[in-house]
């Protein structure tokens, strides 16, 4: 194939980003004939999972973002490049970039300076090279197109899916460990960045104090390379908040599964994978109204006005005192969830790739799962 894929993100940790690049690329590589895989450049630091995905060239000189800006356009001359985590070498031309929102013009108070200033210096050359443009939202691609001046024609919307949890075999012993009961406490997931309005989250829970049975379980923790200051130094001590920190996917799948719900206050997103995970696991979903989020769960989320404590405080108390209402928002989410699969998602990306390269598009054919 004249194209190959940007593996930066197999040396990083996996978040909403590196885990669409992740899915996508391996789905790729299941939807075509073996031996025809699209091939991944990986620095010499690449970890799993990333570090598990086929046809695989390493490219050993330097790392990081130095790795992608000299060693990969210099291994990447004369082919496409696909680039799945907003970034892509400045001065390579034939690439085809994915841009997941433009937050750092957005909520630039959300980033640090360093990082907001690398992010819209890559971004506003990006045009230059002419790039296809992907984006996982229709939200993202209107801002895109407003910020980077881009032609909506060059601009494709993949929205990623929610099926690799179908892999993932839960954990719920994580409940005892975290003493939790099952239905009886609420999830709230992200890395503690102001766009997660974690703030919002523990005022509202502040005024919960009738909810004296329900545990609220936070889960992540905060880059300080990436992030700016987010408030929250001193974590809120309550007997009702949970601070769990990092956990592995099969515990959060066992979270999600025996939840009363997830509370997903977020600011802004490019499109809000967590809420999709959650109602794929059966776990009645609370979302904020902002920017991607409605465009992500549709109907079959319960909204929240995420700038109003006393809101979302209301909408968690009408959730968590409802076990009939729980069930209905449960049934609807795991139907709108598998609306969302990686297959389709590959098959769009494959079917530009192929059309910016001049490839013949052969039938693509997935291919059994071996994981």
């Amino acid at each position: 194939m004249a194209f190959a894929i940007n593996g930066k993100f197999t040396s990083q940790p996996v978040t909403g980003v590196q885990r669409v690049a992740y899915e996508l690329t391996r789905a790729m590589q299941m939807r075509v004939a073996p031996g025809d895989e699209p091939e991944v450049f990986v620095p010499d630091d690449a970890v799993e999972p990333g570090a598990l995905l086929k046809r695989q060239r390493r490219c050993p000189w330097l790392r990081g973002t130095l790795w992608e800006q000299i060693t990969l356009p210099i291994a990447a001359r004369g082919i496409t490049l696909l680039n799945l985590c907003n970034m892509s070498p400045l001065f390579k031309h034939d690439q085809i970039v994915m841009v997941h929102d433009m937050a750092v013009y957005d909520v630039p108070q959300g980033f640090s300076r360093k990082f907001r200033l690398w992010y819209r210096l890559c971004f506003a050359l990006l045009p230059r090279t002419h790039p296809i443009v992907l984006t996982v939202s229709a939200y993202s691609k209107a801002r895109i197109c407003h910020y980077l001046k881009i032609d909506e024609s060059r601009v494709q919307v993949v929205p990623p899916g929610a099926d690799h949890l179908d892999r993932i075999v839960a954990d719920p012993s994580v409940l005892q460990r975290l003493e939790l009961k099952k239905d009886a406490y609420c999830v709230i997931v992200g890395s503690i960045d102001p766009r997660k309005n974690l703030r919002g989250a523990l005022d509202a829970i502040a005024r919960l104090g009738h909810l004296s049975d329900v545990k609220f379980v936070i889960v992540g923790k905060k880059n300080p390379r990436i992030f700016s200051n987010a408030g929250l130094e001193h974590p809120v001590h309550s007997r009702q908040v949970v601070w769990a920190g990092f956990v592995s996917d099969e515990e959060l799948k066992g979270l999600y599964q025996n939840a009363g719900c997830l509370v997903f206050p977020s600011l802004y997103e490019g499109f809000g994978l967590p809420p999709l995970e959650a109602m794929y696991c059966g776990c009645p979903v609370i979302a904020s109204t902002c920017t991607s989020i409605p465009e992500a769960c549709g109907t079959a989320a319960m909204y929240c006005e995420a700038t109003s404590a006393e809101d979302i405080a209301a909408k968690i108390t009408l959730m968590m005192s409802d076990a009939e209402l729980r069930q209905r928002y449960r049934s609807a989410g795991l139907l709108h969830a598998r609306e969302f699969c990686w297959e389709r998602a590959a098959q769009k990306v494959l079917e530009i790739l192929y059309v910016q390269t001049g490839e013949r598009l052969a039938e693509l054919t997935p291919r059994a799962s071996t994981s």
